[in-house]
C-alpha cells in the first residue's frame, strides 16, 4: 500500500479530524498492526474489533474507523454505520487510484486454482497481484486491494459468494476489465434454492465490468454454454469438448504428475502443459489463457508460463509416499470438486488399487442426503477398488457406493480409527485419494497415515 492521508480517507465518510497523517497500512487485526497504521473495527458473530481498539493505538495506529462509541481515547476515530461497508469503501476508493487491468473471478469449485493459473499467464507480462489463499470475501478482497501500489500492472482477484446480492458489492469495488466464471455447481444451494439460482448469482461479478468488457465463461458447463450473448460483452468461450467454444483443450496427454495438451484458438495451436493432472485443471489453464486473449498478452509467452503453476496445499496435490501415490484434495468439497477428484484418481491408477478416502460435504442444507448418495453412485461408477468414509453425512456416500457395487467399502464416525483402517488395508503401488470438506480435518487422518507408513515394516 501507498501512503494515504488520513484527511482523504475521512472525506469517504464525511469525516473532520483534528490532526492528520499519512497512512501506510490498512489492516483488521491489531496482530498485523505497524506504525502509521489505520485500524478497522470490524464486528462478527464471535468476535468485535471495537474491543481491540485501545490495543491497536498502543500497537501504533494512527487512528481507527468504528461504528461503537469508544472511550478514553484522544486518537481520531472516524464513526461509521457499519465498519464493514466502511472497508469495502475504502478498498474501492483505492483501486480507484490505479489504472490497470483487473480480473475477476468466481464459480462454485475452481476459483482459486484458476485465479492461481491466472495469475501465472499474466504474470509472465505483467507484474500481477493476486489474491492471496481464499482471501475472497467481503474482507478479504478490499484488504488484497489495498496492497496494489505503482509498482503493479495488473490484478487477479477471486470473489466467492454464499448469498445473492454479495458479488454485487465485490464487482462494484473493484471494478474489472474481464469476469472470469468457472462453472455452475451446488454449493451454497441451501442459500439460493438451484442452480438457476446460483447461475443468476454468479453473473452479479459482470456487474461491475464496463461496456464491452471481456466475460470469460466455461463451455463444458451445462448452464454457461446457453449464454451466447451478455449485456454486449465480448464473450470468451473455453471447452474440451464444446466445438463451438473459441478456446479448446487439444491432444491430452496425461502422466502420474503433469499433463499436457494444446491450445487451439483461432487455427492456431499453443502447446501447453500443467504440473496437475484432471480435466478439470486443464479448463483452469484453459481460462487462464482466454484471459491472456482477453488483455491481448504475448499467448506463446502466457502458455509457456503455465508450467510454473504450483498446487496450492491440499488442493489435489500429488505425493508419493513409500511406493504409495497420495492425492492430498481436503481443503473442501462437493458434489462437483468430488467428481472431478474420483476421475483423477483412476487417471493415475496403474498396477495397484484405488482408495477413495471421502468425509462429509458441508453446507448443503436440505440436499445434502441427495448430493451425499449421489457421490456415493459416483464412487460405483468411477470403478474405485475400496472406500473408507468419514463422518455423519459420509455414511450415505457409503451406502451409495455399496448398493452400486463397490464391495469393499468401511463407514466410520471416529477418525483415528479410519486411519487405522486404511493403514491396514494400504499397499504399495496403491493410490489413495483424500477428499473432503475443510471442517472435516481430513489432513489429521493423513497426517496420521503418513506417520503410520513411515512406522510401518510390513507394507505388503
Amino acid at each position: 500500500m501507498e501512503k494515504w492521508l488520513l484527511s482523504d480517507i475521512a472525506r469517504y465518510f464525511g469525516a473532520k479530524l483534528p490532526i492528520d497523517a499519512e497512512i501506510e497500512n490498512i489492516c483488521t487485526d491489531t496482530r498485523a498492526i505497524t506504525p502509521n497504521s489505520l485500524f478497522v473495527a470490524l464486528e462478527g458473530e464471535r468476535f468485535d474489533g471495537h474491543n481491540f481498539v485501545t490495543e491497536a493505538f498502543q500497537k501504533g495506529a494512527v487512528a481507527a474507523i468504528c461504528h461503537k462509541p469508544i472511550e478514553a481515547t484522544d486518537k481520531p476515530v472516524i464513526m461509521v454505520k457499519n465498519t464493514q461497508r466502511a472497508l469495502i469503501t475504502l478498498g474501492c476508493a483505492y483501486r480507484l487510484k490505479y489504472n490497470i487491468p483487473m480480473v475477476a473471478v468466481t464459480g462454485s469449485v475452481g476459483k482459486t486454482t484458476t485465479k492461481e493459473m491466472i495469475a501465472c499467464v499474466l504474470g509472465s507480462c505483467l507484474k500481477t497481484l493476486k489474491t492471496e489463499g481464499n482471501l475472497n470475501n467481503e474482507i478479504g478482497l478490499p484488504l488484497t486491494l489495498l496492497r496494489l501500489d505503482k509498482s503493479y500492472e495488473c490484478a487477479v482477484i477471486e470473489m466467492g459468494m454464499t448469498h445473492k446480492g454479495e458479488l454485487s458489492v465485490l464487482t462494484a469495488a473493484t471494478l474489472p476489465s474481464v469476469a472470469v466464471i468457472t462453472n455452475i455447481g451446488v454449493s451454497h444451494i441451501e442459500n439460493l434454492g438451484s442452480r438457476e439460482n446460483i447461475l443468476s448469482a454468479k453473473l452479479e461479478i459482470t456487474e461491475g465490468l464496463p461496456a464491452g468488457g471481456s466475460l470469460v465463461l466455461n463451455y463444458d458447463d451445462d448452464l454457461l454454454c446457453d449464454i451466447k450473448d451478455y449485456c454486449g460483452f465480448d464473450i470468451i468461450s473455453y471447452s474440451i469438448i464444446n466445438s463451438h467454444a473459441k478456446v479448446r483443450a487439444l491432444n491430452i496427454r496425461e502422466t502420474a504428475d503433469e499433463t499436457a495438451f494444446d491450445i487451439s484458438y483461432k487455427n492456431n495451436l499453443y502447446p501447453a502443459c500443467i504440473p496437475c493432472v484432471g480435466r478439470h485443471n486443464i479448463l483452469n489453464a484453459l481460462a487462464a489463457f482466454s484471459t491472456a486473449v482477453a488483455l491481448k498478452l504475448d499467448l506463446h509467452k502466457g502458455t509457456e508460463a503455465l508450467k510454473q503453476y504450483t498446487p496450492a496445499g491440499m488442493r489435489q496435490r500429488v505425493v508419493h509416499k513409500s511406493g504409495i501415490t497420495v492425492i492430498e484434495d481436503c481443503y473442501n468439497a462437493s458434489p462437483d470438486s468430488m467428481r472431478a477428484a474420483l476421475a483423477t484418481l483412476q487417471t493415475l491408477k496403474k498396477n495397484g488399487r484405488s482408495i477413495a478416502v471421502l468425509a462429509d460435504m458441508l453446507e448443503l442444507g436440505d440436499y445434502s442426503r441427495k448430493a451425499h448418495e449421489g457421490v456415493g453412485q459416483m464412487v460405483g461408477e468411477s470403478g474405485t477398488d475400496i472406500l473408507i468414509t468419514y463422518g455423519e453425512k459420509a455414511e450415505y456416500i457409503a451406502g451409495a457406493a455399496n448398493r452400486a457395487g463397490i464391495e469393499q467399502v468401511y463407514s466410520f464416525g471416529d477418525k483415528h480409527a479410519a486411519g487405522e483402517k486404511l493403514l491396514a488395508l494400504a499397499q504399495k503401488d496403491d493410490i489413495i485419494l483424500f477428499k473432503g470438506s475443510r471442517g472435516m480435518k481430513l489432513e489429521e487422518m493423513m497426517e496420521q497415515f503418513y506417520a503410520g507408513l513411515a512406522d510401518s515394516t510390513n507394507l505388503r
